[in-house]
């Protein structure tokens, strides 16, 4: 969007936050990037410059508005609504794989040469992989410095920075502020986190957002240890590359409240993008509402309850072995079996703030497991232990980066997985927006009350007008359906 001139003055000219995240806006005369929303004054126009990444203003020499605060813009939704080379480029570097593993290693899991990444990331983003990074990097030191009380040095390393004084250059040049000026601003204008080593912060998103469906359905498919709805909040224990850590997510009408506990402040990167996933922050709903709401069939419920989410996962592999679980029983006993493994299997922690014991058995862990002691049909022990063996072996990888297409073919692969758990899991664990669930029984009834097809079949052809949004579409079809999943819990 950002070589559309014309539009992007339009938007900065009119302040339209809908825009935040999909370009920047570089002033050339005072050196500056900003959001579309800056509350400034509007530079003129021929002094104005459009970027499609925070990355690509820092690289031109730009630094960020100290007003708008661009670095904590929502991501751009392409990431999450596109799965070729770069979209997945993106969502690994956002889980802070350049920085454990190179570029070499973003490559590797790509199946591109460095080369080629780079340039592709160049052509589409004006940044290359490092600059990307670096930009991400300096978003996270910020957040440590302004919201805890960790030694800089710390910080530092915490952040991902190799060294003391990298990490103070790229401060300085990122936000026109030395790290401990940084943090003396945050102290005058904010109170300190109520309780020692957690971390507190804000997670934007694109207004209009509906949190019944979304914190709904994860607090009604809540597993008992690991998942919990206290005070207003789902809460959550995460696995995570350097210890675990605890998770409590409120909604707020122009935010979500996050508060995180982590054994390694190192995770901070990788927590804050399994939370936005989980979330699915970074949708654009105003495009996808727009699509869903020229079917008049659809239309009413859009808009009845404008901006649903997709709900998602922190674990892809947690998630298929969880849909398994759920195969043909209510949501009760989904619960109650995940539980049981969860207890005789899962890594248990502490949680001095809630009722959470324990982290969800990742497959090495449930690769042991003797399917004897499962009180499920024998059908179903075979499709979950051949699963856990395949995410085990590492044959089947269900990530963020993960091809659609390809971990279709592979699920559908294996025993048990039929249309309606291969499709949950590319919805749910996958991030595919257009993942659609026709044999569903909440859309089967849905479709009957609405008037639309009611055949597999039909529906499927008459949903292809809601393409690439039709996982939203499942949203709403779902709340015809008076189900706990669509409403906040009391």
């Amino acid at each position: 969007m950002y070589t559309d001139t014309e539009r992007c003055v339009r938007a900065v000219q009119s302040k339209d936050a809908r825009f935040d995240g999909w370009f920047f806006t570089a002033v050339l005369t005072t050196r500056i990037y900003c959001r579309p929303s800056c509350p400034a004054v509007p530079p003129k126009v021929e002094n104005m410059t459009f970027y499609p990444s925070a990355a690509a203003c820092q690289q031109a020499g730009f630094r960020a508005c100290k007003r708008c605060r661009p670095d904590t813009s929502p991501g751009s939704p392409e990431w999450n609504a596109r799965a070729d080379s770069v979209a997945r480029a993106m969502r690994l570097i956002r889980d802070g794989v350049v920085d454990r593993e190179g570029v070499p290693g973003l490559a590797a899991r790509l199946g591109y040469s460095a080369r080629q990444i780079e340039r592709q990331l160049l052509a589409e983003l004006g940044a290359g992989p490092l600059a990307l990074a670096r930009a991400q990097r300096a978003q996270t030191a910020r957040l440590l410095i302004e919201t805890t009380g960790l030694p800089m040095a710390e910080v530092a390393f915490a952040a991902g920075f190799s060294s003391i004084r990298t990490f103070n250059d790229s401060v300085r040049t990122v936000f026109a502020l030395a790290p401990g000026e940084l943090r003396s601003r945050a102290t005058r204008s904010a109170k300190p986190p109520v309780t020692p080593g957690v971390i507190a912060l804000r997670l934007p998103y694109r207004a209009p957002l509906n949190p019944s469906n979304l914190f709904g359905h994860l607090a009604a498919t809540a597993v008992p240890g690991v998942e919990e709805w206290r005070d207003g909040a789902y809460r959550r224990t995460l696995s995570l590359r350097h210890g675990h850590g605890i998770v409590a997510l409120t909604p707020h009408p122009d935010h979500i409240a996050c508060r995180l506990s982590l054994t390694d402040p190192r995770d901070l990167t990788l927590a804050i993008s399994r939370c936005r996933w989980l979330l699915d922050l970074d949708a654009d709903p105003v495009a996808v509402d727009e699509q869903l709401s020229a079917d008049p069939l659809l239309a009413p419920l859009v808009r009845k309850e404008p901006g649903r989410r997709v709900p998602r996962t922190v674990d892809g592999a947690e998630f298929a072995v969880r849909a398994v679980l759920g195969q043909q029983v209510s949501t009760a006993a989904a619960r109650t079996h995940a539980a049981r493994l969860v207890t005789a299997h899962g890594l248990p922690v502490d949680d001095p703030e809630g009722g959470l014991t324990h982290l969800f058995p990742d497959p090495e862990e449930l690769a042991g497991l003797d399917p004897e002691r499962l009180a499920l049909p024998r059908s179903r022990r075979t499709t979950l232990t051949t699963l856990v063996g395949a995410l085990a072996d590492g044959s089947l990888r269900l990530g963020t980066d993960t091809d659609w297409e390809q971990a279709r073919a592979e699920l559908t692969a294996l025993p048990g997985f039929g249309p309606w758990t291969v499709e949950v899991i590319a919805m749910r664990a996958l991030g595919d927006p257009d993942a659609f669930l026709p044999t569903d029984l909440g859309i089967r009834r849905a479709a009957e009350e609405l008037g639309l097809p009611a055949t597999p079949a039909a529906l499927t052809a008459r949903a292809a007008a809601w393409r690439p949004w039709r996982a939203y579409a499942v949203q709403y079809l779902w709340t015809v359906d008076d189900h706990p999943i669509n409403h906040l819990p009391t």
